[in-house]
């Protein structure tokens, strides 16, 4: 998972200071593993650089003036080819793909194009899986089972998804 873009997408949304969007992160994407606030920061260093975010100004507040981040028309062009751009098939993929789901639905961009997308690229890997698996060796074609199976399982979870986006959208805005 891109941590860099999911803090772009959360730009979008918003111009934020570093501590706002670690807990926004952690929010929607870090339940399990939350993100570090070096990381965070070293982000927004690396995409200052890069010319995707500026620093705009700071928010006062008790502590230390906080930096104020914004995204940049070419950030805004970076996340929107991410998010378009399917991942390869392959296993433990659906953290990215929830991660483009969710980041889709947050910056109302349509989540349903990005998910047609990502089907029609594990279908077109499991055609390919199918047809080099006539002519392997057992132990290949076992591999190629164990990719092809969980591709299936890829398919479904986009399945599902697509027919919950209505519900995922709501629940998100709360």
């Amino acid at each position: 998972m891109s941590v860099s873009y999911a803090i772009l997408g959360l730009l979008e949304q918003e111009p934020n200071h570093g501590y706002e969007l670690k807990r926004r992160y952690d929010r929607f994407f870090g339940r399990e593993r939350p993100v570090a606030y070096g990381q965070v920061y070293s982000t927004l260093s690396r995409l200052a650089r890069d010319g995707r975010v500026s620093e705009g100004g700071s928010l006062p507040g008790e502590g230390p003036e906080r930096k104020l981040y914004a995204i940049t028309p070419e950030g805004t062009a970076a996340v929107q080819r991410w998010l378009m751009t399917p991942e390869p098939p392959e296993p433990h993929l659906q953290t990215v793909l929830a991660v483009k789901v969710i980041l889709s639905l947050l910056l109302g961009r349509p989540a349903e194009d990005y998910l047609d997308g990502q089907r029609r690229s594990h279908l077109e890997r499991m055609r390919e899986l199918t047809a080099a698996r006539k002519n392997a060796l057992l132990v290949d074609a076992l591999l190629m089972d164990h990719a092809v199976f969980h591709l299936e399982a890829d398919l479904r979870w986009i399945d599902l998804t697509t027919a919950r986006l209505e519900q995922i959208a709501k629940e998100i805005q709360a």
